[in-house]
């Protein structure tokens, strides 16, 4: 994910790491004051997040919050290997991040920030993004996971998006059924308030209640209930959201190594049936 400011000028904070520690990282940078990240293509098995920061980043605080972010996401230190700050030569970044940012397609989706043009598409649903500082711009594996889930398994009705942030999958889901009874909930009300400017964006902001805050016994229950969220939070609200759950419940958020836990979590709750679908080291499971 990547926010661009309007200043020229730019501190950049590179990070080496593996795979399965992108989105710690791109969540710890931010929470150190980057206005924003951008993650490379891996090389050597590393991939390299970048912050931009409009000052000279404070080194201890971004170890700090990498350390409480690697200890959120339950991984170990050595997830991250490298840290390096860099300053760029003024240069127009805001038109060439623009220029070069490409959609995402997940199945019948094309997402895409507001500003890129596109073809007609023809039978392909178009979901308009601002890409900000809320989770959620379809480039993830975990929103792609859940996009897909969503295509294959909502077929209209009532739909729970549990944690929105920039309220994508609550988006799709009312694009898909323009009829469908929606509700969308972050405890983030920064994360609430970018929802709604991409689901005005999309032309369907009337269509969805998006409310600040977590679900509990006293929400409305969903014909499908959908959680983008991590292990650690999805494990203790396992028992609140099947009991929200009229139909099927989509989990991601959920790194392939904690999958056994989550299944195990499951199973004590005498849930057995469960699909995992994989994209990349993050599995999402649809009960």
């Amino acid at each position: 994910m990547v926010t661009p400011v309007r200043e020229n000028s730019w501190h950049l904070l590179n990070v080496e790491l593996e795979p399965s520690a992108r989105e710690a990282v791109e969540y710890a940078l931010m929470e150190a004051g980057a206005l924003g990240t951008e993650t490379h293509e891996p090389f050597g098995g590393l991939l390299r997040v970048t912050g931009y920061f409009q000052t000279v980043p404070n080194r201890e605080e971004v170890r700090t919050e990498l350390i409480e972010a690697l200890r959120i996401y339950n991984l170990p230190p050595s997830s991250v290997r490298e840290m390096t700050v860099e300053q760029l030569a003024n240069r127009d970044w805001l038109e060439e991040w623009k220029n070069n940012w490409q959609p995402t397609v997940i199945g019948r989706f094309i997402i895409a920030p507001p500003w890129s043009r596109l073809k007609q598409p023809t039978n392909e649903i178009v979901i308009r993004i601002e890409p900000g500082m809320a989770f959620g711009t379809g480039t993830h594996e975990t929103t792609r996971l859940c996009l897909a889930a969503i295509e294959k398994h909502f077929a209209g009705g009532s739909f729970l998006d549990v944690g929105t942030g920039t309220g994508i999958l609550a988006i799709t889901a009312a694009k898909l059924f323009p009829d469908a009874r929606i509700e969308a909930y972050d405890t983030d009300e920064e994360a609430i308030e970018i929802a709604r400017v991409n689901a005005q964006s999309n032309e369907v902001a009337d269509r969805i209640d998006f409310r600040p805050g977590s679900v509990d016994e006293t929400t409305p229950s969903a014909d499908l209930v959908c959680a983008n969220l991590t292990a650690d939070v999805i494990t203790p609200m396992l028992r609140t959201m099947l009991g929200l759950t009229c139909g099927k419940l989509i989990l991601s958020g959920i790194l392939e190594t904690q999958e056994e836990e989550v299944l195990d979590q499951l199973r004590a709750l005498a849930v057995s049936e469960v699909e995992v679908t994989r994209d990349g080291v993050w599995i999402c499971c649809v009960v």
